[in-house]
């Protein structure tokens, strides 16, 4: 196929959903929710165009992310949610130059006017410049690069892509979109995700208009197994190398200091269900959003990962980080 999609995937998913509505229509409702719960079959990414958008500079499972997209040659663009100033873009731009991709552009996103949670004072040299604020132009310009779908990893508020859904036409149709967020059993229940609190009508607008939509939600992510800190071997082979990983050592270092011991790998997670690697399991199922914003059953549907195989998830965390900062990217 030239347009980097495999029609396959797509028909088995559309077959099965049929299947679905015939045994719904005759009565079979058992069967029909046994249908509906299997998982849906991944697109291939090896060719799709790849968006990162993303709140590196505060918790820095972020600029982990980001390394790790980084190394796969589909990064097509990456954009900065959350901003503070601009400050978040030109972070990024300085780490994709370290990691030898100045060919990935980078764009300011939405500020949202939050000041917490900044670890990385000092860490961008100043002759580093600002970034374009263009959103929906570098949007636009990697869709009509290519006739296929094309993924959006969201690693931060959804405040760009609700933009992106609203104003471009046929993006809602042609984004793939993983989310990093939400939680059916958010670990406090007096508010909303993190990812979702800071803009709760922005994930609204996002749910309401329906992409094909993987959500990795905090209840999977936020495991003792799923962190980093200065004894992991992750940070140990930061401390080893140079270039990117110096800074995105000094990075943690600064959150170690300023806020938590330990960085959960959330978004790292949450590319590796964009990847739809095998050690994630994920089901369909129908979410909404509160009164604050905490997610809860709904109307709306979309995959959501339910269990990780977090010795594997590490490995592999493991060996792309030290291929990347080796320079010797991966396509796995």
């Amino acid at each position: 196929m030239t347009n980097g999609e495999n029609p396959s995937d797509f028909s088995t998913n559309k077959l099965r959903d049929t299947l679905v509505d015939q045994a719904r229509s005759v009565g079979l409702h058992d069967r029909a929710d046994a249908l509906a719960a299997l998982p849906d079959m991944l697109p291939p990414l090896s060719t799709m165009p790849l968006i990162v958008d993303t709140d590196i500079g505060g918790d820095p499972d972020d600029a982990v992310a980001i390394a790790v997209a980084a190394g796969r040659p589909e990064l097509a663009l990456v954009i900065t949610s959350d901003e503070h100033r601009g400050r978040r873009a030109r972070l990024a731009r300085h780490l994709l130059d370290l990691l030898g991709r100045p060919d990935v552009p980078v764009v300011a996103g939405k500020d949202l006017g939050n000041e917490k949670y900044w670890a990385a004072d000092g860490l961008v040299p100043n002759e580093v410049p600002e970034q374009s604020d263009d959103l929906l132009a570098a949007v636009q310009q990697v869709l009509a690069r290519t006739d296929s779908k094309v993924r959006w990893l969201g690693i931060g508020p959804m405040s760009n892509l609700a933009r992106v859904v609203t104003e471009i036409p046929d993006a809602t149709a042609r984004l793939i979109v993983t989310q990093m967020g939400g939680g059916l059993n958010y670990r406090h229940n007096d508010r909303a995700e993190h990812n979702i609190r800071l803009d709760v009508a922005a994930a609204r607008e996002v749910l309401r208009a329906g992409p094909r939509m993987w959500i990795v939600p905090s209840d999977v992510t936020f495991h003792p197994d799923n962190e980093i800190d200065s004894s992991s071997a992750e940070y140990e082979l930061l401390a080893k190398s140079d270039g990117a990983g110096l800074l995105i050592r000094a990075h943690m270092d600064q959150w170690f200091a300023s806020f938590h011991p330990g960085t959960m790998q959330h978004d790292a997670m949450a590319l590796a269900q964009a990847l739809g690697l095998s050690f994630l399991r994920f089901g369909r199922v129908n979410v909404g959003l509160d009164e604050i914003g905490r997610m809860t059953a709904g109307k709306h549907q979309v995959s959501l990962t339910r269990s990780v195989d977090y010795a594997a998830f590490r490995s592999w965390l493991l060996n792309r980080l030290d291929q990347v900062l080796s320079h010797n990217p991966s396509t796995t």
